[in-house]
């Protein structure tokens, strides 16, 4: 099902892009085949695959969570550009009315 131009063009405006002129050719020609593809794949017989949500199976990448201690105050402020009373100072995001 090859793609006109009027519909690239009806894409791009859907998708919000700006396409410069004779890029329409290009991509009718690429989403029209990226479209044959798809109607390949629709003609496989996948009744005896069951559905599953991963082709490949994993281990699970999380390890155990085991409290551990952490920095002091006084370290976590050792590289601070700038520090007041044990807080970071960082500049002021907003304007003072």
């Amino acid at each position: 099902m090859p793609l006109s131009r009027d519909e690239v063009r009806h894409v791009a405006m859907l998708a919000r892009l700006g396409l410069e002129p004779g890029d329409e050719e290009f991509y009718a020609e690429q989403l029209s085949g990226i479209l044959a593809h798809i109607d390949r794949l629709q003609e496989l017989d996948t009744e005896a695959i069951p559905p599953t949500a991963q082709v490949v199976e994993t281990a699970n990448p999380l390890r155990e969570d085991v409290p551990r201690p952490g920095l002091s105050q006084a370290d976590a402020l050792a590289n601070a550009p700038a520090a007041v009373d044990g807080f970071y100072r960082v500049p002021s995001i907003q304007e003072e009315s």
